[in-house]
């Protein structure tokens, strides 16, 4: 799609993102990618007799939606994926019909792909270990004060990630106000605006005081503090796309396989399980709101417990 054609349709776009901001409560990541969701329906509507006019609604139809979706699964794109643009389409037809731009909503009969079953790959226990005592020793390691506070950084947030689970978008949102070293838990923001309080452990509150001390050392003279609890280039909050390439680099450096922070996420969740935790706590340590979000991570410990039955038991 050109650019031109993205700004045939910027009006209609924008007033749909104030909705999903304002009314909605979404995240500007999640609003981000709702719009370009619904920039690929729009490209099939006709634009007018010159193609340079807004997208005609009055062409939205079940089968255009359908002609729609079927050219997205056709793009090869994950079930989730597919199921995420469906939700950004079912949502613009209904607030496009509220607002009176069309007369019926024809997302509402618009089925969507189950999710993908499988979960990502996940580390174990002792992978995890591993990248958190390199990010360690990096730190220890480090020369000037400089780069002895961006290693210290990286190490916390490694480990806060691990501790907790939240999310890139959850973290990097974080203020040094946020963090309660005395009773180790970290307030975050959740989707849809949601506070949750989450606990870490000695490990991440250990590194995460040494980051604090250290973290001076990245704010340039003159350059007001932005009171972000970590840190990035030029003295500016940390960003998202920052701490997916740290992650990355951590897992190479330690020798394990190639991990997202995401993969980080979903490996908390299966190590909680795996050690007892019920799925109701793992729920709210992660800021799931349905809990069959949750239970994707239950197959993972219960293929863990099959494979040490097998091993064990003597009538196996």
């Amino acid at each position: 799609m050109t650019r031109a054609e993205e700004q045939r349709d910027a009006g209609l776009l924008d007033a749909f993102a104030g909705h999903l901001a304002l009314q909605r409560g979404l995240s500007e990541h999640t609003v981000r990618a709702y719009c370009g969701d619904v920039l690929t329906l729009l490209a099939l509507l006709p634009h007018g007799p010159d193609g340079n006019a807004p997208a005609d609604l009055g062409a939205l139809t079940l089968a255009t939606l359908r002609r729609w979706l079927a050219q997205e699964s056709g793009r090869g794109l994950a079930r989730a994926t597919l199921a995420r643009r469906v939700a950004a389409v079912r949502c613009f037809t209904a607030w496009a019909q509220r607002t009176g731009r069309i007369a019926t909503d024809p997302g509402g009969r618009l089925l969507s792909p189950g999710p993908d079953a499988t979960v990502p790959q996940v580390l174990t226990a002792e992978e995890a270990a591993a990248v958190m005592d390199t990010a360690r020793e990096q730190a220890a390691a480090a020369g000037t004060p400089a780069a002895r506070a961006r290693a210290t950084r990286d190490w916390a947030v490694l480990e806060l990630l691990y501790a907790t689970g939240v999310r890139v978008a959850e973290l990097v949102g974080a203020d040094v106000g946020d963090v309660n070293l005395a009773e180790r838990l970290l307030r975050v923001l959740g989707k849809g605006d949601k506070e949750r309080m989450v606990p870490f452990g000695r490990p991440a509150s250990d590194a995460v005081e040494q980051w604090l001390a250290a973290r001076h050392h990245l704010l340039p003279q003159q350059t007001s503090d932005p009171g972000a609890l970590f840190l990035g280039a030029r003295g500016g909050r940390l960003g998202a796309r920052q701490v997916r390439d740290l992650v990355h680099r951590s897992t190479a450096l330690a020798g394990v396989r190639d991990l997202a922070p995401h993969g980080l996420r979903h490996s908390v969740a299966t190590h909680l399980l795996d050690g007892g935790s019920d799925l109701r706590s793992v729920q709210e340590v992660l800021g799931h709101a349905s809990l069959s979000t949750t239970q994707r991570y239950t197959h993972v410990s219960t293929e863990r417990l099959r494979s040490a039955f097998t091993q064990a038991h003597p009538r196996a």
